[in-house]
């Protein structure tokens, strides 16, 4: 059986990145198996006008190698648009273009498998086996001497409501069912973020026409835009990814929540859009919709004779009870990092942390042997960078320099003007 060089588990932006960027080393022989039957970003959230909240430059390869053919503006060039997106002046893609972009540099590549769903993975002494089913029920084998995992993150669905019945959704699959939504009397959002403005700003531009109720609720005591100062981008750089590593589990996971609206805000433009849109309607007469901040849900039934749902709810600053009901939900609470279930037969071969998530080192292996890579399941190790489609690029550098055993990408050390720990002793002129 043929052994590669290394088998990609997943194909999101970041394998995806890394297949473009080891296309051209002739010695590194890899293979991306991805259960989807094509590539696909987000698709219940490709709304017409969404954007990337990072610029064009933030593309597969771009940051490790400018030069490459993979790149955004090559992909451009190659359709056509690269004048007209010249003319428009934006930094920041289309989420469907950046979509459109990723499927044109997938079908490039000539070690992607899709449709492959991996469900088991051993190690035979020498090599990892992976095992993939595919969608007529036949199973493919692989063999490779390295790993790379990249299942990406899961819909969060909160406690409150998990295991609820009726017509609740995450805002991952919310354009499947915008129609069923607006067919309802009232929807409410829960949750806080880019996602949520999004799926609002989408339901109030057609509240109008439909004549719901909608209310967007936030545990957050207000709606936070994402902080995009040019001394906090500073954070997602080598020098501060160092740092947040070498602080006590404590600490990062303490920074990580405190950190939320540095990754996990609003863009500006978009809430202003969102009151602009308000203000608009409200000439008109009363918009029927309600925005409430310091809102946490604590509970929440369904009433199937009413066809609602009970929401039980608490204002965290005035640590009051609340109630109310809403036909539709939309639960816009993020995602969160999993282990898929193929790692538990080489569990032993893998760095665990006290609370059970990999403990993924600097150059991103979790394991002793430095043959196991991981790709966005460090953020609590590596801090707010692990899903910046930023630094994806900057991460691949580094797994392709340690696979191939010399530097094949240079990878940048110190960027930043300031500095995130305690100052060397200097001597200052007087």
């Amino acid at each position: 059986m043929r052994t590669y060089d290394f088998a990609a588990v997943g194909l999101g932006p970041f394998n995806l990145g890394l297949a473009c960027l080891t296309e051209p080393i002739a010695d590194l022989d890899g293979v991306f198996l991805e259960a989807r039957d094509d590539f696909s970003w987000h698709p219940g959230m490709m709304l017409a006008d969404a954007t990337l909240q990072v610029p064009f430059l933030a593309d597969l390869v771009t940051m490790a190698d400018p030069t490459s053919s993979f790149s955004f503006l090559e992909f451009l060039k190659r359709t056509g648009r690269l004048y007209p997106f010249y003319i428009r002046e934006s930094f920041y893609p289309l989420r469907a273009e950046y979509d459109r972009y990723c499927r044109w540099a997938a079908a490039q590549i000539a070690g992607v498998r899709f449709g492959r769903h991996v469900h088991r993975v051993e190690h035979d002494g020498e090599a990892y086996v992976i095992r993939a089913r595919l969608r007529n029920g036949d199973t493919e084998t692989y063999r490779a001497s390295r790993l790379v995992l990249g299942t990406g993150t899961q819909p969060h669905v909160p406690a409150a409501v998990r295991g609820l019945d009726g017509p609740m959704i995450h805002t991952a699959d919310y354009l499947g069912h915008k129609a069923a939504l607006q067919a309802k009397a009232s929807i409410t959002i829960v949750g806080s973020g880019q996602s949520a403005a999004e799926v609002y700003l989408d339901l109030l531009e057609d509240i109008d026409a439909h004549g719901y109720h909608l209310t967007w609720a936030t545990r957050s005591p207000r709606f936070f835009p994402m902080e995009y100062t040019k001394l906090t981008l500073e954070m997602t750089s080598p020098e501060y990814t160092a740092y947040f590593q070498a602080l006590p589990l404590d600490t990062r996971d303490q920074l990580l929540r405190e950190q939320r609206q540095l990754y996990k805000g609003i863009s500006g433009d978009l809430i202003d859009t969102i009151y602009d849109t308000l203000y608009r309607k409200q000439v008109h007469g009363e918009v029927p919709t309600r925005l409430l901040t310091n809102t946490e849900l604590s509970g929440a039934g369904w009433d199937e004779s009413r066809g609602a749902y009970d929401l039980e709810l608490r204002h965290t600053e005035l640590d009051e009870p609340f109630a109310l009901d809403t036909e539709a939900l939309v639960l816009a609470t993020g995602y969160r990092p999993h282990v898929p279930g193929f790692v538990e037969s080489i569990a032993d071969r893998i760095r665990w942390d006290e609370r059970g998530r990999y403990a993924v080192a600097a150059g991103y292996t979790i394991d002793d042997r430095e043959e196991i890579f991981v790709q966005n399941a460090e953020e609590h190790t590596h801090g707010l960078v692990a899903p910046d489609l930023g630094m994806g690029a900057f991460r691949n550098s580094i797994i392709v320099n340690a696979m191939c055993g010399r530097e094949v990408y240079p990878v940048e050390e110190r960027i930043a003007f300031q500095e995130f720990g305690v100052p060397a002793r200097s001597e200052v002129p007087v």
